[in-house]
């Protein structure tokens, strides 16, 4: 019996030495399963990181700089039967939202939205956004014209003494102008819009000389509004926004003549000359549109440089002939007849920085130019109106503020760096996205 227990207590000792065994290599097994998780779970993670840069990257967005990924815990997955172990390597501090990195798929898609609307917005201004189901756009701008002209009348005696009138003649005006648009997407590469203004307009003319006196000067101030000329447009994209190509969107416009046209318009007579001739006359009213159907076809580019968008466009305004019952402005005469506006080129590029998912700042250059105007009265050839050719070019600065996740804010100020370009315009617009 002694014998048998000997042989027991022996047996039992070499199994639980095997079981001790087995458990170290099953523990060291363990161990380094857990540290080629924990390296496989952060190759994962820096590897998905890298492609969100580059998704965005094409995608004309940005995300902020990568940092880091921290080293990850090597606890087993929840409702393993494994004994307790060692860690391989504690964690660090975990992921805060904003710190330069996200922490899973759904922080990742909120900041690729953060920083996507500040381009969206800058797209907005330019082109057209194609996501945006519905766009109801209220804008107010104001526009300041003023003009000067020196007017001789007489002749120059000897070479050097001027016989004669002289007069000093200013033109200011004032308008503002109110807009209201909505633009609706069909689906992702066609946008319609429509443009409905409304235009207050004040002009004060001043004219030196008035009765013959050069220290005499007559002022006379006209106001007018009403709806403008209505446009109805559509915005069509060609190509989407490439590492090597920019996005380029088609614009195709119809400007139909819905405000009081300027032909016709009877102005009033405040002084003449012995011989009967008009010295000093102004409109009764003043117009809001240019009374003729107009078509506009453009293109605009835009492409993302981090951190800057890059833009720029250009286009075409053709104006159709219209009839008019009258075209003098002499109350007491009518005079039917015809115009044929001058043909309009624009062009303009500029560049947007987005500061953060609110903010972006815009610098553009933009102008436009328009070859002379034709007139015919019935019977009689065409005519050209000398000076009805302008060239007017801006120079703008443009600030673009997220209020809300529907609404923004959009403010610009131009700088008239021509004579026909107006002096300054102040433009505010607050698009809001349903």
């Amino acid at each position: 019996m002694a014998a048998e227990a000997a042989e027991a207590a022996e047996a039992a000792a070499t199994v639980d030495a095997q079981d001790q065994a087995d458990v170290r290599a099953l523990l060291a097994e363990l161990e380094a399963l857990k540290g080629s998780y924990a390296q496989e779970v952060r190759r994962l993670r820096e590897l998905d990181m890298r492609v969100q840069a580059l998704q965005a990257r094409v995608d004309g967005k940005t995300l902020p700089r990568q940092q880091a990924a921290p080293a990850v815990a090597s606890s087993p997955p929840v409702g393993s039967a494994a004994p307790a172990a060692p860690t391989v390597a504690a964690p660090t501090t975990p992921p805060v939202a904003g710190e330069g990195y996200a922490s899973s798929p759904a922080e990742a898609a909120e900041a690729r939205e953060a920083a996507k609307r500040s381009v969206e917005d800058v797209k907005q201004q330019v082109a057209a956004v194609f996501d945006r189901r519905l766009t109801l756009e209220n804008s107010l701008s104001y526009n300041r014209y003023d003009r000067k002209q020196l007017t001789l009348t007489g002749f120059l005696a000897l070479d050097a003494i001027f016989l004669g009138n002289i007069a000093i003649e200013n033109v200011e005006s004032d308008t503002l102008t109110y807009n209201f648009a909505a633009r609706y997407g069909l689906n992702p590469r066609l946008t319609l819009n429509l443009d409905v203004p409304y235009i207050a307009r004040k002009t004060v003319y001043q004219k030196g000389g008035a009765g013959g006196s050069a220290g005499a000067v007559a002022q006379e101030d006209t106001y007018g509004h009403g709806f403008g000329d209505l446009t109805v447009s559509g915005n069509y994209r060609m190509f989407m926004e490439s590492p090597r190509w920019p996005e380029t969107v088609l614009t195709l416009g119809v400007t139909a003549p819905t405000g009081r046209e300027p032909y016709g318009i009877s102005w009033e007579v405040l002084e003449r000359d012995d011989d009967g001739f008009i010295r000093f006359a102004v409109p009764e009213k003043e117009p809001t549109g240019n009374g003729v159907w107009q078509t506009n076809f453009g293109v605009s580019v835009v492409k993302t440089a981090d951190p800057a968008i890059l833009f720029g466009n250009f286009g075409y305004i053709h104006s159709f002939r219209n009839s008019f019952d009258d075209l003098d402005n002499n109350p007491e005469t009518v005079n039917p007849g015809d115009v044929q506006l001058g043909r309009s080129f624009y062009f303009g590029a500029g560049v947007a920085f987005a500061f953060n998912e609110r903010t972006s700042l815009s610098i553009s250059y933009s102008d436009k130019l328009s070859a002379r105007a034709r007139t015919r009265y019935d019977g009689q050839p065409w005519n050209k109106i000398i000076g009805s050719d302008a060239n007017a070019g801006m120079f703008n600065l443009g600030v673009t503020y997220a209020l809300s996740q529907h609404t923004t804010l959009v403010s610009a100020l131009g700088i008239g760096l021509t004579p026909d370009a107006p002096d300054f315009s102040l433009v505010f617009k607050v698009p809001y996205m349903l």
